[in-house]
């Protein structure tokens, strides 16, 4: 043994203590690294740059409604109407989704209350295949549509999607109108329909339903749009502005009414629904 070994060995080290892997996160604006815990706290935006972090349909309920909400079944659909398989077969993805995510599909549904106005609230998450638009989503668009009607109430959607899923094929896009005439629905019934749109929303969820509400909500910097960047800018040939498909553009364009910072967005969403006649709690 050499006298570097015997030394090293005759010296007490302190036993190494395990960190948690989730004790830190990385914010994908501006790198800074964040405790996980207060990052949570401050509502997954970060403290430096406030970057609004993708969140779940869980973590927006609580956030968005009123203690005491129900979270509504979701709606059965025929899955792998196409037997549809690339590297993996699709229904092995949904099972893989299914693992990592709380919910059946990319939109849940719950009714409640948001500062005591009466609604129902959609929302995608992003996390369960991108939030993508199938079947199973469209029946979900429906299914919320259809139980603010029956409970007289708005229908609120937060959205935020890559668009169609593939694996579903003309099913898929059979969901753009599916849901317009839910909305249209909502219309005739004279209840609020409202939109907030997160990041991203983009592809045929941003050509129907998240593009049509009484009032177009969106969290700042997220992403709105329908093309990609590039596929716009090489058909047009043309370099885009700073800025392009960010909620801030978009507001500036008129293509929305508002851009919320998400601490601000229940009292927003509850004046909102104020001012289109939302039933309080008695």
């Amino acid at each position: 043994m050499s006298w570097l070994d015997r030394v090293r060995k005759s010296i007490p080290f302190a036993q190494k203590r395990d960190t948690p892997d989730n004790l830190w996160i990385k914010c994908p604006s501006c790198s800074e690294m964040l405790f996980t815990k207060e990052y949570e706290e401050n509502l997954n935006v970060c403290p430096r740059c406030e970057h609004h972090g993708r969140i779940g349909a869980d973590a927006r309920f609580a956030q968005l409604l009123d203690p005491g909400f129900s979270v509504l079944p979701s709606p059965k659909v025929k899955e792998d109407p196409l037997k549809f398989k690339d590297q993996k077969k699709y229904p092995d993805r949904l099972k893989a989704a299914r693992a990592a995510n709380p919910h059946p599909d990319a939109l849940t549904n719950a009714a409640g209350r948001i500062e005591g106005r009466k609604c129902v609230l959609g929302v995608q998450d992003f996390a369960f295949m991108g939030g993508s638009m199938g079947m199973a989503v469209g029946a979900a668009f429906v299914a919320g549509a259809e139980r603010a009607i029956k409970d007289k109430c708005a229908y609120v959607i937060c959205t935020a999607a890559g668009g169609a899923r593939m694996q579903e094929g003309i099913l898929s896009l059979m969901q753009m109108p599916k849901a317009t005439v839910a909305i249209s629905r909502l219309n005739r019934a004279g209840l609020p329909y409202i939109v907030v749109l997160t990041d991203p929303t983009t592809g045929g969820v941003t050509a129907s339903y998240a593009m049509l509400g009484d009032v177009q909500i969106a969290e700042p910097g997220c992403l709105i749009g329908f093309a990609g960047q590039r596929v716009i800018q090489d058909t047009i040939r043309e370099k885009l502005p700073e800025g392009f498909q960010r909620a801030e553009y978009l507001l500036d364009h008129g293509m929305i009414d508002m851009v919320v910072p998400r601490k601000d967005l229940r009292a927003t969403l509850a004046n909102v629904l104020d001012y289109l006649g939302a039933a309080k709690a008695a």
